[in-house]
Order: structure tokens, then sequence, then C-alpha cells
């Protein structure tokens, strides 16, 4: 997004209506890899914003048309009444507009406005050109958006579901609640999120009716041999009716099938013509099933001169982490970095087994990806990531593999830093910084695509019963035990981890570039050797302990909130650094040159690989073991980053007087404080009345209800101190169970809810 459009303020727009207007808008996304210095991801585009794109083309057409140029645009506007500064205010915010692809930051998820009187852009807009020749279309579309477009309501501030925000995947009335009985339909009909909108209505018995619209150009037409005819129809499912139609998105999508028709007579390989023509089946009939025979066609396209994909790829701006964003590009390849990756690819297998990690929680066999620098010719959507690792279907990721790919024109803008607009660092890391933050990126992004998103094997059993892993020899690293949870058929990431999924993801993908970064086996194919790769080893720690600083920006107090995947995720990482203690990382509050409150990070270079390494290597141990066999960490990870919840401040009685985010006591529990969004974590930790297992024990009583895959079977827990000692009872109920017990969720417990010392606990499950 242009700098300039810092001078937007934040606000925010409309919602998708279950209407016949609605069918025509496109939801939000995202992409891997993005920029730690805000970079680039996908936005949503709203109701309004789509309108207020029909209100801003008129007025700012290619100069091909014979349309207005700059020079008379600035001389209607000055006419009209505007200031010369508000004229500027007036081009930034319509910049960042199409930048954005709508009124919402691509990177952040909270709505700008212009940085003018509304009257004033009212004249602009109705005294243009455009007006003159569409009196009634321009008013029209005015009147529709112009007062949301300046709108201060609180929930339109920004992207959400329910109360929390706005989103066009769901019609306003959808909450969290609908979100996940939606996705539990879905699983049950094998049917994909990616391409879907979520519609609501309830009848007046109250009963909800949820329509899912698919994404098509038909709607309603029958067509022989079509996968799809046999799932458009009405479900009753846990006592709501659901209705499975298509044709969203249908005018658009038919301008993209004419065009990818059109595309088929220039397919360099028989790979291309069979990937378009599984597209054109795909967005024809609503079928992901196609787009994943298309992205298998793709995958097996090697080394194309130029590059592109497109379809309903990343599901980071939905709220429930399911739903794609309509996105293409197309690139050509940089041969000279391209090499530098291929030398990288051919290390991978051996890379691989450096990782913290068993090897029966890698793939059987490594499935040698493509993966190349790109110069991006066009990329379609909200923003441009800097790197990407595609497909994002599970099940051709762990048999078909992937491919990588790093924007590098889109770096090399990432790496411009002016030395007085670099925060946070002391002032002798700066010029270091600046020379290397560019080569630095280079490594990071490579390991976080390849050997980030591209390790791990999900333990599944298929629709015939059937194990991908050995339930009697592998063994989950955090507990010891046999592996007691994995994914069922028609199960994914994405679904069952759902709003934390993305930022989940993001977490292991830069921890595993932190940890490979170290390796001088992947410096030397960069071309680092000595002092050099010390530095670029330094640099990209620094960068990630800065941008987990600079994340905080992304944070919602009000909503205990994170708005911005790859930001939570470094947040986490900086978490981890600083727990790891040793004097490794520090955050030194400190005045800035202004007289306003300022911060310092320091990190020891001379600690990365004794302190700095361990604690990453248990951090990802940690990560792959909950993901990979599905065991739900959801509160931990929520709570590890959350701003106001540390286990180096150790949650003293000093500390719960003073925080802010401290507030309550839980009921009935005397004087012991519970952290108010850890008590409502969508359920997988709810504070209830205290149940005392035993009447004789002096810790504080909670009960807790722990949602898991469990058999339902209440049971104790009891406590051990981390340093030894007697198991002593805790007062903790699971009411609905814990597929085992997990030391991290135990952990998490006893220092959210009982604010316990230095010490730690760890819990553990009676068998």
């Amino acid at each position: 997004m242009p700098a300039k459009l810092a001078s937007a303020r934040l606000l925010a727009g409309g919602d998708a209506r279950p209407g016949p207007e609605a069918r025509q808008l496109a939801g939000g996304g995202g992409v891997r890899g993005a920029p730690m210095n805000g970079g680039s991801r996908k936005q949503e585009v709203s109701l309004r914003s789509e309108q207020l794109l029909q209100v801003r083309a008129p007025l700012c057409p290619p100069p091909v048309t014979g349309c207005l140029d700059p020079d008379q645009l600035r001389q209607h506007a000055l006419a009209e009444g505007l200031t010369e500064e508000e004229y500027q205010a007036f081009l930034v915010y319509t910049a960042g507009v199409y930048s954005n692809m709508g009124n919402y930051k691509s990177f952040g998820d909270t709505k700008f406005v212009p940085n003018l009187p509304k009257e004033k852009l009212e004249r602009v807009i109705l005294g243009s050109k455009a007006a003159e020749q569409h009196p009634e279309e321009v008013r029209g579309l005015w009147q529709t958006c112009g007062e949301l477009m300046f709108s201060l309501e609180s929930r339109l501030r920004h992207l959400g579901l329910g109360k929390e925000g706005i989103t066009t995947y769901f019609s306003g009335n959808c909450t969290m609640e609908d979100a996940k009985l939606a996705q539990d339909f879905l699983d049950s009909q094998n049917l994909s999120a990616y391409n879907t909108r979520l519609f609501k209505e309830v009848g007046q018995d109250g009963k909800p009716c949820y329509e899912v619209r698919l994404a098509s150009v038909l709607s309603t037409e029958p067509i022989l041999d079509s996968e799809m005819n046999s799932k458009l129809k009405s479900y009753e499912f846990q006592g709501s009716n659901f209705r499975v139609t298509r044709g969203d998105y249908a005018p658009i999508l038919q301008k993209v099938v004419e065009h990818l028709e059109k595309a088929k007579a220039y397919a360099a390989t028989s790979h291309q013509e069979q990937m378009l023509a599984q597209y054109i089946e795909s967005f024809t009939h609503g079928s992901i099933e196609a787009h994943k025979k298309g992205s298998r066609f793709w995958i097996q396209d090697k080394g194309p001169i130029v590059e592109s994909y497109i379809g309903f790829i990343e599901s980071y701006r939905d709220p429930f982490g399911s739903r794609g964003e309509f996105e293409g590009f197309v690139a050509m390849v940089n041969k000279a970095m391209s090499a530098k990756f291929e030398w990288l690819v051919a290390s991978a297998e051996q890379l691989l087994k450096e990782l913290p990690w068993p090897p029966a929680f890698e793939k059987d066999k490594f499935l040698t990806p493509d993966f190349t620098s790109l110069d991006v010719l066009t990329f379609a959507g909200s923003g441009i990531p800097a790197g990407i690792n595609i497909p994002n279907y599970d099940d051709l990721r762990q048999t078909e593999g992937f491919k990588n790919v790093s924007l590098g024109n889109v770096l090399a803008v990432a790496y411009a830093t002016q030395r007085e607009k670099l925060t946070f660092l002391e002032e002798e890391d700066k010029d270091l910084y600046i020379r290397w933050k560019g080569p630095s990126f280079d490594v990071q992004v490579g390991l976080h695509e390849l050997l980030g998103h591209g390790s791990g094997k999900l333990f599944v059993q298929d629709e015939k019963g059937a194990f991908n892993f050995d339930q009697e020899t592998v063994i989950n690293p955090e507990t010891g035990e046999q592996i007691q949870s994995w994914y069922r058929s028609g199960e994914t990431w994405d679904s069952k981890f759902s709003t934390i999924a993305s930022s989940y993801e993001e977490c292991r993908a830069e921890s595993v570039g932190l940890y490979l970064c170290l390796n001088p086996q992947v410096l030397g194919i960069f071309g680092f050797e000595g002092a050099d790769a010390e530095d670029v080893v330094y640099v990209n720690w620094l960068n990630m302990v800065r941008a987990g600083l600079l994340a905080l920006e992304f944070y919602t107090p009000e909503a205990s909130s994170w708005r911005q995947a790859h930001m939570q995720a470094r947040f986490v990482i900086l978490r981890v650094l600083l727990e790891a203690g040793e004097g490794l990382v520090t955050v030194t509050p400190t005045t800035g040159s202004d007289g306003r409150p300022d911060a310092q990070v320091h990190l020891d270079r001379n600690k990365i690989r004794t302190v700095g390494k361990p604690a990453l290597e248990r951090f990802l141990r940690r990560l792959q073991a909950q993901k990979y066999s599905f065991l739900s960490m959801r509160p931990q990870l929520l709570a590890s980053s959350d701003p106001f919840l540390s286990a180096s401040q150790r949650m003293g009685p000093s500390w719960r007087r003073s925080s802010p985010s401290w507030p309550q006591l839980m009921p009935g529990s005397g004087s012991a404080p519970v952290k108010p969004h850890l008590a409502r974590l969508e359920a997988d930790l709810r504070g209830l009345s205290p149940t005392p297992l035993n009447q004789g024990c002096k810790w504080p009583p909670f009960c807790v209800c722990l949602k898991g895959q469990g058999r339902g079977r209440s049971s104790d827990l009891g406590a051990t101190s981390a340093e030894g000692g007697d198991t002593k009872p805790f007062h903790l109920t699971a009411l609905s169970s814990l597929p085992s017990a997990s030391p991290v969720l135990s952990h998490l417990i006893c220092t959210a809810l009982c604010g316990v010392g230095k010490a730690g606990l760890r819990i553990r499950l009676p068998r």
C-alpha cells in the first residue's frame, strides 16, 4: 500500500447481504510469506468496496481512454473548492482503494476513509465528467456508499465475524457458532469451503436455514456428468436446514473462463493445456475437485519460463479461516536467483533431517518441488506477497507435492529501508541491518517456503479406515506416548484449526527459517561464508525480533484478537525468544527524540546458537506434534500471542494487580483472578463454577471445560512441580476430556488460571 495512505484514517464499510446483489461479490484471503515490514496481504472486498471501486473508476481511468488526465482532474477538484492538501488526500485514498482492492488495509484488516470532508468529495464526484455522462448511475452509487465510506461505527472499523467486524464471506447475522456448524456440515458432505460463502436466514419458527453458495458460472442449469449436480440440494444437519447452491460471482467468472479458453491456444506444454481445461471446469461448475486436478497438472509442469496460477487460494481473510480469496498472477523466471533455490531444493532431504522432530512426522518420500524466483508481471488480488507455497490442498501436498515461488521484484522493494525510519533498533545495529536485511530475507523466504510450509506429514485415517502411519510405533515426542488423535477423511488443517490455522502455520514456517538459517550448508548455498554468514544470521534473527514488536500494531486489545496471521506468528516467536531468558533478547522502554515513550530491542548475537536455537528446537517440536497429530492447542497459541500474558512475567501478584487485562475474579473462587479473554476462548477454556476435588487443597479451586476428541469421561487431574516433588491433587476437572495429557495445555491452564510461580506446573491425566 502506498506510504501516503498512512494519512488516511482507519475506519469501516459494509456487510455481505444474502440478496441477489451479493452474488457479484468476492471474499478475502491471504498469501503465505508476506514481507515482515507490512508487505502485502489479501483484502476482503465488501459490498460497499465494490461500489466504491465503481465510483472511483470513471474518475481515474487509464490515459489511453482520452478522459481526464491528472492535471485536468486537479483543476476540476480545485474548482470544486478542494485545497491542494485535500486533493492530495483524495489521490491517496483513490490509490489506497486500488492498491487494496477495497477500502480495508490489505495488511491489518482495518478500514481507511478519505482524509477530506465528505461534502467536498461528493462535489468532486458529482461534478465529474463521469457524472455528466452517467448522472443517474454515479449519483446512485454515491448514495449507496457515500455514508458508509466515512462511517465511524465501531463494528465497521475492521474485518471480522458477527459483532466483531464485517465480512462478505458470511451474511451479517452469522456468528462464529454458525461458521463452526457450517464447517461440520461441509466436512460431512466432503465439500470444500474454499469457493463458498454462507448466508443465514431465520424462519418464522425461529429455525435457522443456511445457504452455502458456491462460486461458479452456472447456477441452476443441469449439466450431465457434473460431479457437483448431486451436491446441489437441501439437507437436514444437526437440527438445521442447509441448502447448497451455486452461481456466486457468475458474471465475473464468465469473463475469467472466456479468457482462459483463449489462453489454451498459447499453452507451452500439454500440462499447461490440461491445467487450463480443469480451471475452466472448476470455475464453470463450482468444483474444487476440478481445481485440484488443474493444480496437479500445474505441479507437474516443471520449470516453465512464464509461471501462473489462479483460483480461490488463500484463507487468511476468512474470519473462520476456511474460505479463499480469488487471485491470479503471471510472472517470469529470474534464472540467476532460481539457480540458488534449485541448490536449496537439492539439499532439502538432508536439511529436513536437521529439523527437531522424529522422521515419522515427515512424508514417507520428499516430493521435490519447483522452487523459482519470479519477477511479477501482474498479481491480481488485494496485495502482492513476497513468497508463495501452493497449492494449499492438504491431500495434494501430501501425495503430489507443491511449488515454491519467491517474488524477487517484490522483495527488492521490501529491501528499501531508510535509516531514519528504522524503529526499535540500537544505533550500532542500523547500518548492519540495512546492509544485510535483503540478503537475509532471501534466505528466510527460501527456508520458510520450501522447508517450513513444505515439511511435515498429516496423520490421516481415510474413508476406508486405513491409516497413513503406524499406530503402534509412531510416538508423540511431546507426550512420549502413541499417537492418540489424527485427521479423518474430509478433514483438513484449515477446517479443524480454523481461526488459528493460518497464524499457527506461519509461526511454524517462520521458526523453521530461523532454525535452519544457522546451518552453514544453507548459508553457503546463498553464497555467504565467514563473517558475512554470521551477519546474515544475526540480521535475520534481529529482523524477526523487531517484527515481533512491530506486530503489536496488528493487535486489537478490546477484542483480544490479532488482525494479521504473519504478525501474530512473529509476536509469538518474539515471546519464545524472550522467555528463553539468559539475556538472549531484551526489550527496554526508552524515551524517543520527540520526548514520547519508545522501546529498543537488543539481541545478543553470541547467544543465538547456545540459547536461541534450543528454545526454537523445543518450540518447533511442540508445534509439529500438535499440528500433524491434530492435538488441538488453540488455547496455548492464543495465550502465547496475548501481549498481556507472559510466562517470563510469571504472573506474580504485583503484575496481576497492575495489568489492565487482569481485572476479573473467577466466580466463587475467592481472590483468584482469571484472564477474562482466556475464559472465553471459544469454549476451549471456559471458566465454570468451582468443583473442588479435595477440600483440603490450598490451591485456588477452578472448574474448566476442555473440549477435545477424548472419550467423554470426567477425569481428575494431578499436578507435579516442574522442579520435582510430590504429585498433589489439583482443583480442575476435565468435563469433556482430552485425547491425552498435553504438557503445553496443562502448563497454560496452571499459569493462566492460577498464577503459578517460576517453577511452573505440569498436569498429568491419570490412566
